[in-house]
């Protein structure tokens, strides 16, 4: 089968909610055209492994996807609906990424394993990197791994750039409490949101760290995204929460935890995306060289701004890179799409890598 009608038949598969169904679907693929050791673990993850070697490369996607737009549903419920025009496949899932994991999938069928040759297909990555943090847990540690998550259109337009950096994500909540008053009294309680605002202040004074990466400065943010206080007009508010968005960069992180030094203000982190770097230049300047002969124009070593299931393979001691076919701003919308040609850049890349490295 080609990656064209690998992708197809991925796409129509619903995977929003339980992705089941799209599990089933890549496990007996691999099992029909592969001769791979495939296993599928007790959260959903589908993992396969062929080839032997004391260093071990995996190629890792995810069949998760967002809610999908009305449009992209068909009337009946059941599948998904895909549209091939002017060299695109549209469709939920395309580009964020059941077309990677089919070219990743085409490419752990084809490829003659250098070393140990392993294929990772992870559930719940929209929903925090639930089945990445369960296959870690289990003992999923290859040595280096390629995510093919979106990186093409970083460097030029239709290029297939090389990831070797992105930020990280960590939301958290700051939580004022005082006590309550009537407004016409106001100094008999302790106003919340007075307290919260002190926190304000002190996360608006933070400098986030930053960090050199492929010659790019990769910046990290902090910022109060929400605030929910108060109970009536005419009363001092004994409660006020605060909602902050961090984008982390690998290292330093930015010091959150100094609005803890305000009386009566609380700070609970809700959510932790690490960030991802590679450490190691020769496994990246590989991939860019399997990525440039894969495709007309030359690619680079670029920083990615969005969190991906590298970044808790990184956390665990994983080498990685992200490589895939989804550019920016096709992801999670309503008119989602992937390149054909490109995937084909991304398959060859993918069995060149998984050929060639650690030779």
């Amino acid at each position: 089968m080609s990656i064209r009608e690998v992708t197809r038949d991925l796409v129509s598969i619903p995977s929003h909610e339980d992705e089941t169904a799209a599990g089933d679907y890549v496990e007996s693929w691999l099992e029909r055209e592969t001769d791979a050791d495939v296993r599928r673990d007790a959260v959903g993850n589908v993992i396969a492994r062929r080839g032997s070697g004391e260093s071990s490369l995996a190629l890792v996607g995810h069949h998760d996807v967002v809610a999908p737009d009305e449009s992209q549903v068909a009337e009946d419920g059941t599948e998904y609906c895909l549209e091939e025009r002017d060299g695109r496949l549209y469709g939920r899932g395309t580009a964020d990424m059941k077309g990677a994991v089919a070219a990743a999938m085409r490419a752990f069928a084809d490829a003659d394993p250098a070393g140990e040759l392993v294929f990772a297909s992870f559930v719940g990555e929209e929903v925090g990197g639930v089945g990445a943090r369960h296959a870690i847990d289990e003992g999923f540690a290859p040595d280096y791994a390629v995510v093919g998550e979106g990186s093409t259109g970083y460097s030029s337009p239709g290029v297939t750039d090389v990831a070797v950096a992105h930020k990280g994500r960590r939301g958290s909540t700051i939580t004022a409490v005082g006590s309550a008053a009537h407004a016409s009294e106001a100094e008999a309680g302790e106003n919340a949101i007075y307290r919260a605002t002190d926190a304000v202040d002190v996360v608006r004074d933070l400098e986030p760290p930053t960090v050199e990466v492929a010659g790019e400065r990769l910046e990290g943010s902090v910022v109060v995204t929400e605030i929910e206080g108060g109970t009536a007009w005419n009363v001092v508010p004994d409660r006020c929460e605060l909602t902050v968005d961090e984008r982390t960069v690998p290292g330093e992180r930015a010091s959150l935890e100094r609005v803890e030094e305000i009386s009566g203000v609380e700070w609970t982190v809700d959510q932790d995306l690490p960030p991802m770097q590679c450490e190691d230049a020769a496994f990246a300047e590989r991939v860019l060289e399997a990525a440039d002969a894969a495709q007309p124009e030359s690619p680079d070593l670029v920083t990615k701004p969005h969190a991906t299931d590298a970044g808790w393979l990184s956390e665990a001691g994983t080498e990685c890179v992200v490589c895939g076919p989804a550019e920016p701003g096709e992801a999670h919308t309503a008119d989602e799409s992937v390149s054909i040609e490109i995937l084909e850049c991304c398959y060859e890349t993918y069995r060149a890598i998984a050929s060639n490295w650690p030779r």
